[in-house]
């Protein structure tokens, strides 16, 4: 029984004339006729009562009719299925994203693709640091990872999905908590909360540059295993933690104030949150969210 044999038989049945089901399936009645024949032999039984006056359907036709109807049915979801596939509205993305500072956009991107494309699945991975989220990119861990790196791999690409600035997380008992702006300079004094500064770490790497810039080291008391912890030390007035705005539109703590920094000193790299993927990935649900991705962040941008 073949899907030719299946319409043809499902159309004389709701028809009961071969003329009107043959003019339905654009097709001349002797090959229709020769069609439900054919389907009858392979059955080895009669599907219809047919005379020069009407055709009527037997109790085997009747017991067809339901099956028929449901082959066609899982035929036409079958073709959906792809469809919906190959235009990236179905499918699985990993994606790994890194520390605080990501957690509004990822469920913002959420939030979207559940809304937009029902059927894309979305697994998260949280990482404390972005060079592990592309460790993970490129050993085929996950599909998308969210950090800030200076060096991107020559097999990744990679796009601004979150503009990103400076700040310093102080004590609200610090003498500069009221300040509106400040520069790293003023700050030569004090005690630092670091984040581990490993190969890749922004943050560490920025508070290094930016001291050397303005002439002094950064007095390091106390590495942090994760932006949480270091901001739990500010708070408990251990040191200052250079940091992300992002980050601080995150954060209530009331102990703890964010101070934008002087804009005029340079900082030697920028600090934007980038989606980065395989350049060999060409899945249609990647593809998908990363339009969601960029949607959000031009909507962003536009609110700026």
């Amino acid at each position: 029984m073949d899907i030719n044999e299946i319409r043809s038989f499902l159309a004389v049945a709701e028809e009961l004339h071969f003329g009107r089901a043959a003019e339905r399936l654009h097709v001349a009645q002797p090959p229709l006729s020769r069609t439900i024949k054919q389907l009858e032999r392979e059955l080895g039984t009669t599907l219809f009562d047919r005379n020069t006056r009407s055709v009527r359907l037997t109790s085997s036709g009747q017991a067809l009719v339901e099956p028929a109807k449901e082959v066609l049915d899982a035929l036409r979801r079958a073709r959906a299925a792809v469809a919906s596939a190959d235009h990236g509205e179905v499918g699985t993305v990993r994606i790994a994203f890194a520390g605080v500072s990501t957690h509004g956009l990822v469920a913002r991107l959420a939030r979207a693709v559940r809304a937009q494309r029902p059927g894309i699945v979305l697994e998260m991975s949280s990482q404390n640091f972005a060079q592990p989220a592309m460790k993970r990119l490129l050993a085929r861990e996950t599909d998308v990872a969210l950090g800030r790196w200076d060096v991107i791999p020559a097999d990744i690409n990679a796009r601004v999905v979150m503009r990103d600035s400076l700040v310093v997380a102080l004590p609200d008992t610090h003498a500069l908590a009221g300040a509106r702006r400040l520069s790293i300079s003023q700050l030569s004094a004090d005690s630092f909360v670091s984040l581990p500064p490993h190969e890749g770490s922004v943050l560490p790497d920025r508070l290094r540059r930016l001291a050397r810039t303005c002439g002094f080291v950064a007095d390091v008391v106390q590495v942090a295993p994760d932006t949480q912890t270091a901001l739990a030390l500010v708070s408990a007035q251990v040191g200052s933690h250079l940091t992300l705005a992002s980050v601080a539109s995150n954060v209530t703590d009331p102990h703890v104030v964010f101070i934008p920094l002087d804009e005029s000193v340079p900082t030697t790299g920028d600090v934007h949150l980038r989606a980065a993927w395989r350049r060999d990935d060409k899945s249609p649900a990647l593809r998908a969210v990363m339009d969601e991705l960029l949607t959000l962040e031009e909507a962003a941008a536009r609110t700026d």
